[in-house]
């Protein structure tokens, strides 16, 4: 039975592999990644690598490899299906039943990114037709030009309750697919409206390029201020950025606001770089997300109470990935937007280079709490201080904060040092009590060839595994490398088979994740993808580069008739000749 994309996301997220797996393998943190003595294969050196980015593991001594579900199936000796099973009785959910019912969602799916397109078209019209000179006038009196608006997508929504309903009717929707997609609501008389009436509209873009939801804001001072669109079968906010899909290729630093504003005109200011994250909980998921683009992180949240709560939250989940985390203070509590149209961009680029680190940021928020200079206010510092350096991995950040501490409260570095070690013991017997692991040892065969065609073409194979790990890590790149590189031209079958599948569900709008190609492949053939995504995930790889490794397929696939040319016809042998010479060229 073939599983719908939607029951596997949810078992995915209910089914972290790093919770999974440290109920068999005590892992250890190193970096953004994890590492433990592989539960395959008895060594006595850690191998086994655990990357939270990416839902994978990969073992460097044994070649084992794959997502959460392929660890279980290796783990506890079960097929695919009973180890989807296992993960749902882990996590309390129900296993779908009905394949038609699965169809339907995929085709709906589909239908809901067609219908969120075609409303993000309109409302833009609208926004530069008659009804839409309030919104226009709004737009600019922030300070958005035409080309920003234009490049964001920005729209209106009229205030009648059936124009975006009638306009998608005559495009062939049905109100029961609208409504999937929160763009018209049910009354209790049993009517449709449409949701978003008299509104700012903001559509979100996830990186492939699909509209999957909005955001409508007031134009006044009415309730509330914003409507979102709630979880539909193509939107999920825990698993959005607000435009990533222009920040992901800046580089390897993001700024992450509050709001969809604050973004705009950071970007129109020059800094592309910037998201917002769709709500203050910051789940794993958009933590995860954030990593795999960047390295560093800096907070810009406002200067309330609401603010600084997020900071915190943010600050918490952010550092288990291994980022490097910094804080933005704005100076009198105003937010981005104001502050750059105030000051202006430059002054803004002043307050990114002087952030303090997350550490130095808690220490003063938490010294905002107690006064210091009483003895009971010293210790109470003291101990919530020490708490929070008794979670740095690094000694030389705990030994410089301590020595900080002891200047500060006036107490000898080695009772601060001594504090972060009870400290340390005290989270660690906690840790253990919660995740209680089981260490697990397994013999395994050596991993077999997967692709045994590699061998004879190691130039087409390493440059095929390189571009198919690369569109696994960046699936918005196969929509430009699709039209570049045939099915056919990759050399060796395994790769093609699988570039053919990714295709296929990129097509269909379907996620294009490694856990999502764990029914279709065995153990060893999950490791040896896993295996490439690991190593596209240890790059930087642009576009251009993805290009790259297309090129090259394209070079092989050619020269792969000098294995047997006299099958090959005067206009092959015409395209070998040309290549050759263009390679000793």
């Amino acid at each position: 039975m073939a599983l719908p994309d939607s029951f596997i996301q949810k078992l995915l997220d209910n089914n972290r592999i790093e919770d999974v797996v440290s109920g068999y393998v005590a892992m250890k943190r190193r970096g953004r990644n994890l590492v433990g003595l592989c539960p395959f294969h008895g060594e006595k050196t850690a191998s086994f690598n655990l990357y939270p980015e990416t839902n994978s593991f990969y073992c460097f001594g044994c070649g084992a490899g794959g997502d959460v579900v392929t660890f279980i199936k290796r783990i506890e000796n079960l097929d695919y299906m009973d180890a989807v099973r296992f993960l749902a009785d882990r996590a309390g959910m129900q296993m779908p039943e009905n394949r038609r019912e699965n169809d339907r969602d995929t085709r709906l799916r589909l239908r809901i990114l067609e219908a969120n397109r075609e409303a993000a078209r309109l409302y833009h019209q609208a926004l530069y037709a008659p009804e839409g000179q309030m919104a226009l006038e709004y737009y600019h009196s922030r300070g958005y030009t035409d080309a920003t608006i234009k490049h964001f997508g920005l729209g209106f929504a009229p205030p009648g309750f059936d124009y975006l309903r009638n306009a998608l009717r005559a495009k062939g929707f049905k109100d029961e697919e609208l409504i999937a997609a929160f763009l018209l609501a049910r009354g209790r008389s049993g009517g449709t409206y449409d949701v978003f009436r008299n509104r700012a509209m903001i559509p979100i873009i996830d990186i492939r390029g699909n509209v999957v939801g909005f955001g409508g804001r007031v134009l006044d001072d009415s309730k509330p201020k914003y409507i979102n669109t709630e979880s539909t079968l193509a939107f999920s906010k825990s698993r959005n950025l607000f435009a990533l899909n222009f920040a992901k290729n800046t580089g390897r630093e993001l700024n992450l606001c509050e709001g969809y504003m604050d973004v705009i005109a950071m970007h129109q200011a020059g800094f592309t770089n910037t998201v917002a994250a769709l709500g203050t909980s910051f789940p794993e998921e958009q933590m995860q997300l954030i990593a795999r683009y960047a390295d560093r992180i800096n907070l810009i949240f406002d200067a309330d109470g609401a603010g600084q709560k997020a900071t915190r939250r943010a600050i918490d989940n952010l550092r288990r990935t291994g980022l490097d985390v910094r804080v933005v203070t704005i100076p009198d509590g105003k937010d981005p937007d104001e502050f750059i149209r105030n000051k202006g961009a430059d002054a803004f680029r002043l307050l990114l280079e002087r952030s303090s680190n997350a550490i130095e940021y808690r220490l003063l928020e938490i010294g905002r709490t107690y006064d210091i200079n009483t003895p009971d206010g010293k210790v109470k510092y003291m101990k919530e201080a020490t708490a929070l350096l008794a979670r740095l991995e690094s000694p030389v950040e705990r030994d410089v904060y301590a020595g900080r501490l002891s200047q500060l409260l006036s107490v000898s570095k080695d009772a601060i040092l001594q504090e972060i070690r009870y400290g340390e013991r005290r989270q660690q017997r906690a840790g253990m009590k919660r995740r209680l692991p089981e260490l697990m040892r397994q013999e395994q065969k050596e991993l077999r060839q997967v692709n045994p065609e590699a061998v004879h073409y190691p130039r087409a194979a390493k440059a095929e595994e390189s571009l198919l790990g690369t569109l696994l890590m960046h699936p918005d790149y196969i929509r430009t490398v699709r039209k570049e590189l045939p099915c056919d031209n990759l050399v060796t079958a395994f790769n093609r088979e699988l570039y053919e599948r990714l295709l296929e569900r990129e097509q269909q709008g379907l996620l294009v994740e490694l856990a999502f190609l764990s029914a279709d492949y065995d153990q060893d053939g999950m490791a040896y993808i896993s295996r490439m995504v690991r190593d596209a995930q240890e790059r930087t790889v642009s576009l251009e580069e993805a290009q790259r490794y297309a090129s090259i397929i394209r070079e092989e696939h050619k020269l792969k008739a000098l294995k047997d040319p006299s099958n090959a016809s005067d206009e092959d042998i015409q395209g070998i000749l040309n290549t050759l010479r263009e390679r000793k060229q």
